[in-house]
């Protein structure tokens, strides 16, 4: 029997692991595939930024900053953290006030924003558009290697004694009452819960709440696109770029490509069971990318994936919350494409909610019951 039982190898589920077990808790990590097969895993780096963020994360996102420098040292492998800065372009006048307001709000909660204009955005930036007016600058934001991270979280579990099996898919949970007392796998196993047990499986969350709860969470599933470019040189990226209008995000990766992204999306082909990358979803993306950077409009697009599934919200930011009908089940989904950057504070909350049965003020707007209007 254990302490804890986590369902999903991704970021979330390995870094609470860790935080667990450095803590003395017995856990058991049960991943339906391996560890980083799904969001947490896949082409280049993730961006680990604050800039145009949701206010409701910025505190999390203030706490991250502390903890994404010193991380590898921390978990003893690799995390590919990088401070590059990030800059969010403007090229509309009416974009400008938003973003004005946008920089006052993260001043408030702590997260360090400048306001550039055209000029100091081409000291910058040389090869930006000259349709660029503006842009906010946030110079603590970076980029890591989600998937050096995860495996590393994972390794760093295992080493507190943590246990965590691999292709090993969950079915359904037992119950006596509101209360789990075992995971069931699909190949049969039993892990019996003595405390609780952490949903942070991403996809198979809704659909497994659904049929365990009875409970609906409001999620849907995007399929985002990630794409290299061929090499150039020289790189005329030197920032985490970001965009006030365009769909559009840009960074500099390892072999001088330029990947680029920003909320484009594969579709499922029923046909062959696959996602598919959707070549108009392609052209797009890279068209957005060279209307900021006008340098890469010969370049060629060299890699594509969108393979990935993420959850999206309702309101765009994770759901964190035990829910009815099972108070030691603690669920933790819904990263909305962009929960990457928070996920060393966040972890560490929710290690400390399941060890003290006490919700941590930060993780408070995060509740489920803000769909209904209503404590749950």
């Amino acid at each position: 029997m254990a302490d804890f039982v986590i369902i999903g190898g991704g970021v979330y589920g390995c870094g609470t692991a860790w935080e667990l077990a450095k803590q003395g808790a017995e856990v058991v990590l049960l991943e339906a595939n391996t560890i980083a097969s799904g969001a947490s895993g896949g082409l280049g780096k993730r961006g680990v930024r604050a800039n145009g963020r949701d206010v409701r994360e910025l505190p999390l996102m203030q706490e991250a900053y502390e903890i994404w420098p010193t991380l590898h040292e921390q978990l003893g492998g690799e995390t590919g953290y990088e401070r590059l800065g990030h800059l969010l372009l403007i090229e509309r006048p009416l974009d400008k006030t938003r973003q004005e307001a946008q920089v006052w709000v993260q001043q408030a909660n702590g997260i360090p924003t400048e306001w550039l204009d055209a000029g100091a955005v081409r000291e910058m930036e040389p090869f930006v558009s000259e349709a660029v007016i503006a842009a906010t600058y946030c110079p603590l934001d970076g980029v890591a290697d989600h998937t050096a991270t995860t495996r590393s979280y994972a390794q760093a579990a295992r080493q507190h004694g943590a246990i965590i099996h691999e292709n090993t898919a969950v079915s359904r949970l037992e119950r006596q009452g509101s209360k789990v007392t075992a995971v069931i796998t699909e190949d049969g196993q039993r892990f019996s819960v003595e405390k609780s047990v952490l949903l942070a499986s991403n996809r198979h969350a809704p659909h497994f709440i659904q049929q365990e709860l009875g409970i609906t969470l409001p999620l849907w599933e995007l399929y985002p696109q990630v794409m290299n470019t061929a090499p150039i040189s020289p790189m005329p990226l030197n920032h985490l770029i970001g965009h006030a209008h365009r769909t559009l995000a840009m960074k500099a990766v390892p072999g001088d490509h330029v990947m680029i992204s920003g909320g484009w999306h594969g579709r499922y082909n029923p046909n062959s069971k696959q996602i598919e990358p959707v070549p108009e979803q392609v052209e797009g993306n890279r068209l957005e990318a060279v209307a900021a950077f006008p340098c890469l409009a010969e370049l060629p697009i060299v890699e594509v994936s969108v393979e990935r599934a993420e959850l999206i919200s309702q309101d765009d930011i994770p759901i964190m919350d035990y829910l009815p009908g099972a108070d030691n089940l603690l669920v933790a989904t819904g990263w909305s494409g962009h929960g990457w950057a928070i996920s060393p504070a966040v972890v560490r909350h929710l290690a400390q909610w399941m060890l003290t049965n006490s919700r941590p003020d930060i993780l408070a707007p995060f509740n489920y019951g803000r769909f209904l209007n209503k404590k749950i």
